[in-house]
């Protein structure tokens, strides 16, 4: 999230155009879910827009916002970096893959559930939803984003693990103090790497090593 509508609505539009190039550079199937993930944290802002717009509450782009944070990311980010493995690493990205899943899970049938509500408070927006053994759920949420990242072999993901890691704590400081939210700001910085990550990517997607016949 950004710190107001105006700001959510270009970072969104920026970060978005960088989804579109990241897309337009992929040569390997297996790279475009992680490709298109600037595409998703894009509209992710510009959703945010909406929702200082209607001055938070329980509206539809509140739901929307919430989806894609809660339900949506956990898994996007595993399947994104298991598909853009090579075959020998993907038995240990399972794991992430996992907590991704029963993450997801969890989440989506809270939202499906129980309401949503988001409120302004002064640059930031505060999200609240009622979610069961929530340090749980945070620690299996981290694994399947954060921890995606940094089991994979490419040393460009695993920068981006520990961008994204340090990156969190900030913005999640800066937010809980009410004084500033910078997510947006994270958000572009993991864009515009994963754009330098699609783009050194070359060749078909990898396949396992067969013997002669």
């Amino acid at each position: 999230m950004c710190w107001s509508a105006t700001a959510d609505l270009w970072a969104g539009l920026g970060i978005g155009a960088v989804g579109v190039a990241s897309l337009a550079s992929v040569r390997r199937p297996g790279d475009a879910p992680l490709a298109a993930l600037p595409l998703l944290l894009g509209a992710h802002q510009v959703v945010e827009a909406a929702v200082w717009h209607a001055g938070g509450g329980a509206g539809p782009a509140t739901l929307a916002w919430a989806v894609i944070a809660l339900p949506l990311l956990p898994l996007w980010l595993p399947v994104g970096v298991l598909t853009a493995a090579r075959p020998a690493d993907r038995p240990r990205l399972l794991v992430p893959l996992a907590a991704g899943l029963t993450t997801a899970g969890v989440l989506a049938h809270r939202l499906a559930t129980r309401p949503v509500t988001a409120e302004v408070r002064g640059r930031t927006l505060g999200y609240v939803v009622d979610l069961p053994h929530a340090p749980l759920l945070l620690a299996a949420y981290l694994l399947a984003t954060v921890g995606a990242l940094l089991l994979a072999r490419d040393r460009l993901l695993r920068l981006l693990g520990l961008l994204t890691g340090a990156g969190a704590v900030v913005c999640a400081l800066l937010w809980t103090t009410e004084f500033v939210s910078t997510w947006c700001a994270l958000a572009a910085v993991a864009s515009l790497l994963l754009l330098v990550w699609v783009r050194g990517r070359t060749g078909p997607d990898p396949r396992p090593i067969r013997g002669s016949p």
